[in-house]
């Protein structure tokens, strides 16, 4: 990673445009954003055929009529069963729903505001599902889903999968600005007096639970005229970057950095953060110390070393990381909007609404 050195007085340190996915920096791997406008929903959750002219079925990327498959079939837009190792993927989801299904049995469904964070360590299967709950209208969605490296050290632990649901989710409001922490402590600036905000608790392997790590994710929106001031980082060696989504007015260290953009800034000082536009702006910030490692990436495996990268891709042709538990590769869990998670380790579930 190329290393940038600031001008002084200036924290910003680079300002790129967005393209798909998103390019993050190390010990992130990828944002892939999905946002959608899907038709109304028949009796099965999935598009009519009527809403599956000009799309691919198995892979769908190209948006057309504004909404994408991706690897879905049959109507069903979505990722199935698929394979993940040596890395973690934190989902944040803003609109819509998902339908989880895992190797180790687990499964579930969450909704807006709601947050995934999936540890695969030495191997698991996963599918995400989009069922389409609304039959009577447009069921908007909206995903970003983020790829977080994991240390060689770390790379084999067992997977785990947990969510974090809207209602425990913690928050920093201030003056019509808000910040949905998802990790990393979040110290208000306008009230240093007061302890953190703790985010809750990941999976128990996770890089982000080290504080070496200093890892940070938080999703930020400011309403026309709020101005919020970051924390900065504790850690020498942390980078910061900000992703700023469409929109006009938003300004940073006092620049206007405009919307679909990726901004890398210092992260040891604090950073004011104004929405001088006419409409609300949100900001995704990414913050982590690197882990300064060789990442060997094959789409959905992360290793250290080419030796390992064919071990992870025998080991899943001779294992499948534990076989596939359910009857397809495309599992949904029935018509309602109910949320809930189902881990098999204990037989437990939980039900946010309870």
């Amino acid at each position: 990673m190329e290393t940038i050195h600031p001008i002084e007085g200036n924290p910003i340190l680079e300002s790129i445009e967005l393209s798909w996915p998103w390019a993050t920096i190390d010990p992130f791997l990828l944002c892939a954003p999905q946002i959608d406008h899907y038709p109304p929903g028949n009796t099965a959750q999935k598009l009519d055929p009527e809403h599956l002219q000009g799309h691919r079925a198995g892979n769908d990327f190209a948006n057309a009529d504004g909404y994408s498959l991706y690897f879905g079939k049959d109507g069903l837009p979505g990722f199935p069963s698929h394979p993940h190792l040596g890395m973690e993927t934190v989902s944040i989801l803003r609109k819509g729903y998902v339908d989880h299904a895992d190797s180790l049995g687990n499964s579930g469904r969450y909704g807006p505001g709601d947050v995934q964070w999936m540890t695969a360590g030495g191997g698991i299967q996963h599918a995400e599902m989009f069922p389409l709950l609304h039959d009577d209208r447009v069921n908007e969605f909206e995903l970003f889903q983020i790829w977080l490296n994991m240390p060689g050290r770390s790379k084999y632990v067992a997977p785990e999968y947990r969510m974090m649901w809207a209602e425990k989710i913690p928050h920093h409001v201030h003056e019509g600005a808000d910040v949905t922490v998802i990790a990393g402590a979040y110290q208000p600036m306008e009230a240093p007096g007061l302890p953190p905000i703790e985010p809750l608790p990941p999976t128990q392997s996770t890089w982000a639970a080290n504080p070496d790590s200093e890892l940070a994710i938080w999703v930020i929106t400011l309403q026309p005229g709020a101005r919020l001031t970051l924390p900065p980082a504790l850690l020498q060696a942390n980078q910061r970057t900000l992703y700023t989504l469409a929109g006009r007015g938003m300004f940073v260290a006092e620049q206007d950095v405009g919307g679909n953009h990726r901004i890398r800034v210092v992260a040891q000082q604090a950073l004011l953060l104004e929405n001088r536009g006419t409409k609300e702006n949100t900001l995704i910030l990414m913050q982590g110390v690197p882990l300064q490692e060789p990442a060997i990436r094959s789409t959905v495996y992360v290793t250290n070393t080419i030796a390992e990268l064919r071990q992870a891709k025998l080991d899943f042709q001779q294992t499948g990381f534990g076989g596939w538990p359910w009857p397809g590769r495309e599992p949904m869990h029935g018509p309602g909007f109910r949320r809930f998670a189902r881990y098999a380790e204990d037989g437990s579930e939980e039900d946010p609404a309870a």
